[in-house]
């Protein structure tokens, strides 16, 4: 009896690595192909030529899938991944994000991108003051530069509001980054284009806070 309660739990660990390695193979498949039809399908706006391989699908098939609305970018953190319409589960799983109800990234307004803590945003532990963030559409990219950092309550909704005038970049994952299960916590980074910050820290007017979780 004993025997076959280690050859179940053996089997039981095997299948869960089974199921999350595909869940990784899926996300790291999703984002290679996106992120090759994204910049194909920035190079035939600007008209640059895009190297080719041989085989390489062109047209409708080399665009990005429906939803797919750009990628963020934080080069000092290594987070690179493609931003998708939504936050049900299966966007999660491939993709960073678009919180329903904020700015659209090319919009003026308060874009809010959510990720998942252990797999896009993972990194966002170790943020910084002052950390670049680049946003790219179809339409071009925006820099954005980290003005703070909170742990927050899942239920403090007015830090992704839209205020009259202002342009900003609102990530949001869940806290603590080593929890088990659902997170009680929120940890929200803001960030403003990266000319506001430099005119606001000139004038004196930033109000930064602490930034956790290095």
């Amino acid at each position: 009896m004993r025997v076959r309660a280690e050859h179940f739990f053996w089997l039981a660990g095997f299948l869960c690595l089974g199921v999350a390695g595909a869940a990784i193979v899926e996300s790291r498949v999703y984002q290679f192909l996106e992120s090759s039809a994204f910049d194909r399908a920035r190079d035939s706006r600007t008209g640059a030529e895009a190297p080719r391989v041989s085989g390489e699908q062109t047209g409708p098939a080399s665009r990005p899938a429906r939803g797919v609305l750009g990628r963020i970018e934080i080069p000092r953190l290594g987070i690179r991944a493609m931003v998708r319409e939504g936050m049900d589960d299966e966007t999660l799983k491939v993709a960073v994000g678009h919180i329903p109800g904020t700015a659209r990234p090319g919009e003026r307004g308060n874009i809010g991108l959510a990720g998942h803590r252990d797999t896009f945003f993972r990194a966002l532990r170790g943020v910084r003051k002052g950390d670049l963030m680049r946003l790219t559409t179809l339409d071009g990219s925006e820099t954005y530069r980290v003005a703070s950092a909170s742990v927050v309550d899942p239920d403090r909704v007015d830090l992704l509001a839209n205020a009259k005038g202002m342009n900003a970049l609102t990530l949001v994952t869940c806290f603590p980054f080593d929890w088990i299960g659902a997170a009680p916590k929120r940890f929200v980074v803001a960030a403003l284009p990266a000319g506001d910050v430099q005119r606001g820290r000139s004038q004196g007017e930033r109000n930064s806070s602490a930034i956790g979780g290095r």
